[in-house]
């Protein structure tokens, strides 16, 4: 079996095609596939140690969200996501993760918000070290305990999947010296309105760190290469 064999347990049919789905979206998204690669179904199964019909079924479900082209005849070719996605995610992460902090300061809980106090504790002592790949995961962490605290399942779901979209360019906006350091204290005000339930400025204040996010990425080129 392959190293990355996902049928292990014998998970049922649904279950399988998921790990598949997430396993193919995780490297093209990592940039293991580069846009117009054929990803082969044969090569695929005996790469994840799977059948053929979960990666067909993965293959659909890539393609309706836009990261695989599926050609008639043909075969499935990498899409990838492009300079206009990652504006468009931006866009909207603007206002749903500006929504998502409103929700927060009604819902966030005292456990929540301490987790939310240590990570940017931990975010501060590691941007000033310049530890870009601590700080990702850090800013992953933020993210998701925000998430969490807004008591939305919908809501949640909609901004992990944005979040995944553009991990490659956060890590490399965050590898930024200056702007991994800026993130840290828009963190920091985005928490301290959201415990002193000002839900206005925690709204506004995460509105414009997602700006500030894209931003950067536009002023250091890193969208320049991309389709």
């Amino acid at each position: 079996m392959s190293q990355y064999d996902l049928n292990e347990g014998k998970p049922d049919r649904s279950l399988l095609r998921s790990r598949v789905f997430s396993r193919l979206r995780e490297d093209i998204l990592n940039g293991v596939y580069r846009e117009g690669e054929e990803l082969r179904e044969m090569a695929v199964c005996e790469e994840l140690g799977v059948s053929r019909t979960p990666v067909r079924e993965a293959l659909r479900q890539l393609e309706l969200e836009g990261l695989v082209s599926i050609v008639p005849n043909r075969g499935a070719y990498v899409t990838g996501i492009t300079g206009k996605d990652v504006a468009d995610i931006y866009a909207i992460r603007a206002l749903l993760e500006g929504l998502c902090a409103r929700w927060a300061t009604a819902h966030i809980t005292k456990e929540q918000l301490e987790r939310l106090e240590e990570t940017i504790y931990l975010s501060e002592y590691h941007a000033g070290r310049g530890n870009a790949e601590q700080l990702t995961e850090l800013d992953h962490q933020f993210h998701e305990i925000l998430y969490e605290a807004c008591d939305s399942k919908q809501l949640c779901r909609t901004l992990r999947d944005f979040h995944e979209y553009v991990k490659r360019m956060r890590k490399r906006t965050l590898s930024d010296h200056e702007r991994g350091k800026e993130a840290v204290q828009e963190h920091k005000q985005i928490m301290e309105a959201i415990r002193d339930r000002d839900a206005d400025r925690a709204e506004a204040l995460t509105a414009l760190h997602i700006r500030n996010a894209y931003a950067t990425m536009v002023t250091n080129g890193f969208l320049e290469n991309m389709p």
